[in-house]
């Protein structure tokens, strides 16, 4: 199966560390060769960079690895496609419009009779069971809030039913953002990690490389990253139980 990425982070972040790590196993540590994927948030606008391509090989994920983005919300994506041939249009994470906010999406698992999910307002572009999903839950969300809700957390838990709708079909484990929060829900495979001061150095599992986030930040940062797998071989990771689901605002969880 794919494997997920993600970052919530109170100060604007690069997330190159962990995207290293997360390449790698593209193709070259692990078996996910078909498309790869990446959007960061920049206030109210995003940027994606997107490749069917193995992301070992690819060029554009050399470039996203070099030049040090900085964001407080990340997503990212590695495919190993069992639903929807290998192409552009089937890679992660995948972008719809709501209440004036660019949503970003990326699912990691294989759902059974997706194809019964009613589309609405959101409709999708390729052929993956991912992206209806993505569909099926932006209509959701649209049907029930007319306009961004006051208590977006209170909206966070009715998305988590949602996705305990779509886990009774298969392997759901998911990444959401508006930019703002970042949402992670978990069937049988995510963890994560709170980076904050006292920092500490950190070795990518994938690769030789090793950080001294100490050097890189300051006493006030805090950063979230949220992986299908560890990334770091040092680090006390929090592994997600069946059903669970993380909310994160600028790097704090508040769900």
């Amino acid at each position: 199966m794919c494997e997920l990425l993600g970052m919530s982070a109170n100060v604007p972040t690069d997330i190159c560390f962990s995207f290293s790590g997360l390449i790698k196993r593209g193709g070259e540590t692990g078996p996910h060769r078909d498309g790869w994927g990446i959007t960061f948030y920049e206030g109210k606008g995003c940027r994606s960079f997107k490749d069917p391509q193995p992301s070992c090989d690819s060029k554009v994920a050399e470039l996203v690895k070099k030049y040090p983005i900085k964001s407080k919300s990340v997503i990212s994506h590695i495919r190993q496609a069992n639903r929807g041939c290998v192409s552009l249009e089937n890679t992660h994470p995948f972008i719809r419009e709501l209440w004036g906010k660019n949503w970003t999406y990326a699912h990691n698992g294989q759902l059974t009779g997706h194809e019964s999910l009613p589309m609405g307002r959101a409709h999708p572009v390729g052929q993956t069971d991912s992206e209806r999903a993505f569909c099926w839950i932006i209509d959701q969300l649209y049907q029930n809030y007319q306009t961004e809700p006051e208590n977006m957390l209170e909206m966070f838990e009715k998305i988590s039913g949602y996705a305990d709708s779509l886990r009774k079909m298969g392997i759901f484990n998911m990444l959401l953002t508006d930019g703002e929060y970042v949402m992670c829900y978990c069937t049988n495979n995510l963890h994560w990690i709170t980076r904050r001061a006292p920092f500490g150095k950190a070795h990518l599992i994938d690769e030789d490389m090793t950080v001294d986030f100490n050097t890189e930040t300051s006493d006030k940062d805090v950063v979230t990253v949220i992986a299908t797998r560890p990334l770091t071989k040092d680090e006390q990771w929090n592994k997600m139980s069946e059903g669970e689901f993380c909310v994160f605002h600028f790097g704090e969880r508040v769900l």
